[in-house]
């Protein structure tokens, strides 16, 4: 070949790496696969007069070149949906007829809402759910994500169980979840999640993603908080229920998480720490994350 030939060729090749073969390392390696060793750093190059660029250093050089100016990197969780359900309300014990209104849950009836339980000093369960809830959602909402919550203060009373299921339904939402502290026996301590079983009903079409999902959060809560499993209930901090109303009507995937007891004292002095709840959101979030993405 000519030299006049060859320099025809190096310049094609540098406009197109797919033309020289450069396409397929461009789409980057698979998830699974092992990442190919780096390239060496062209700052370490011996110094001396400009050479010709061979089309393998021009493709390298059009893979990294970066976004243009005034691109945005998408978010990770743009375009999902995500509905957050705190734990009861801060005033559910001044409206006891209302609360205890009965409803329909499928598998029997229970009351429409109930007041949470506290800690030894008052804590609320309402009131720490709430301040979760709010801090999960602005993380996931900094993400991308689309958040809607059930309730929007910490000064009502209800919704009811069922009307909780209905709004993540009606937002079609691509993962809900319920957020509470649990209220056992002093002695008990950890966390567990809670995941729904088919029913014959509206659940049934969603329980293994449900599943999926409570592993994803499972995992998450425990590395990023380091709250222990529940040494009182469920396995592996994992336990399938189909008498919770918030459950048993859903039709998108959803769980609850019982972050920690707050009978405990243990527990009870995480869950009263305002920096504890900040990683508890943050474990959330990235459960969450896992699971949709």
């Amino acid at each position: 070949m000519t030299s006049k030939a060859l320099a025809t060729v190096l310049v094609a090749c540098g406009l197109s790496a797919a033309a020289c073969g450069g396409g397929a390392a461009a789409a980057g390696p698979a998830r699974d696969a092992e990442p190919a060793p780096r390239a060496a750093n062209p700052a370490a190059a011996p110094s001396g007069p400009a050479t010709e660029t061979t089309p393998a250093t021009t493709a390298t050089a059009a893979r990294t070149t970066p976004p243009a100016a005034g691109s945005t990197p998408a978010k990770p969780l743009s375009g999902k949906t995500v509905v957050i359900d705190p734990g009861h309300n801060g005033m559910n014990y001044k409206y006891p007829a209302k609360i205890n209104k009965q409803v329909d849950v499928l598998t029997q009836r229970k009351a429409c809402d109930t007041t949470g339980t506290a800690t030894d000093s008052g804590y609320s369960e309402a009131a720490f759910t709430w301040d979760v809830s709010r801090r999960l959602a602005k993380i996931l909402e900094s993400r991308g994500a689309t958040v809607k919550l059930t309730r929007h203060g910490n000064d009502g009373v209800g919704p009811c169980i069922t009307e909780r299921a209905a709004i993540g339904n009606k937002a079609k939402a691509d993962a809900a979840i319920s957020i509470h502290a649990d209220g056992a026996g002093p002695a008990d301590h950890g966390f567990h999640v809670i995941i729904p079983k088919k029913i014959g009903g509206p659940v049934d079409p969603v329980v293994a993603d449900s599943r999926r999902l409570g592993l994803d959060i499972r995992n998450a809560y425990r590395s990023g908080t380091g709250v222990p499993y529940s040494i009182y209930i469920g396995s592996k901090a994992l336990s399938f229920r189909s008498d919770l109303g918030g459950l048993n009507l859903s039709t998108v995937p959803k769980v609850f998480i019982e972050t920690g007891n707050m009978r405990n004292a243990g527990d009870a002095a995480k869950l009263k720490s305002a920096e504890f709840r900040q990683r508890a959101a943050a474990a959330l979030a990235a459960g969450l994350q896992t699971y949709l993405k």
